[in-house]
């Protein structure tokens, strides 16, 4: 069998194009397509697992990365790479820094969209090369960089706005673990509260995410 790929994107018409790179990436596979992370990580239930995740940057039940967090806290053991219509350098660095297998810009030929799924597939990385990368999207891709994946994921979970309780509903902890991640996350920022946290990667993630608003 060749395998299953999964392709979450709101808008038909081009979740067909990326099916369609995706078909030509790994012949014969099984492309299954849903609009919402909801549906992906219902569709990640099924047997067998993907072997690609290709997922939206916009989709209507996330908030900038929080649909990347879910998916992987799902599996992490499937490769995730972004798609997305806007070329913003902050988006390309904080999905390297938080763990995607690529980024890929929606304004590609689709036929090098196929040749960066299957490069992924055969377990490779794909990220566009960042120009004019700004110092703080730097300091603060090298500051995530140190946080354990646990950290990473509360530390995503606070920047969407989520209070303790939500994080551990969402990430199946309790909310004493939840405090003990952030404690070491302000530690590791050299920070002492969620405000000054927030501040230190903003520059990843710009002003759109709603937990931001500091």
């Amino acid at each position: 069998m060749a395998g299953r790929i999964l392709v979450a994107d709101d808008h038909p018409l081009t979740r067909e194009g990326i099916a369609l790179a995706a078909r030509a990436a790994l012949p014969g596979a099984t492309v299954v397509g849903v609009g919402s992370i909801a549906d992906a990580a219902a569709a990640m239930n099924s047997r067998p697992p993907f072997r690609l995740i290709v997922l939206d940057f916009q989709l209507p039940d996330a908030h900038g990365y929080s649909g990347l967090l879910k998916l992987q806290h799902r599996d992490a053991s499937i490769p995730i790479v972004m798609v997305t219509a806007r070329e913003d350098a902050s988006l390309v660095e904080a999905a390297r820094a938080l763990g995607a297998a690529g980024f890929v810009y929606k304004s590609l030929p689709l036929d090098e969209i196929a040749a960066v799924f299957r490069r992924l597939i055969l377990g490779g990385t794909y990220f566009p090369v960042a120009t004019n990368v700004s110092p703080g999207i730097a300091a603060a891709r090298a500051k995530i960089a140190d946080l354990t994946p646990a950290q990473r994921d509360v530390l995503l979970a606070l920047a969407d706005g989520r209070s303790n309780k939500e994080v551990a509903r969402d990430l199946s902890i309790t909310e004493a673990t939840v405090k003990a991640h952030l404690t070491a996350v302000f530690r590791k920022l050299g920070v002492s509260n969620r405000t000054q946290a927030l501040l230190a990667v903003q520059p990843l993630f710009g002003a759109e995410r709603p937990g931001m608003a500091v």
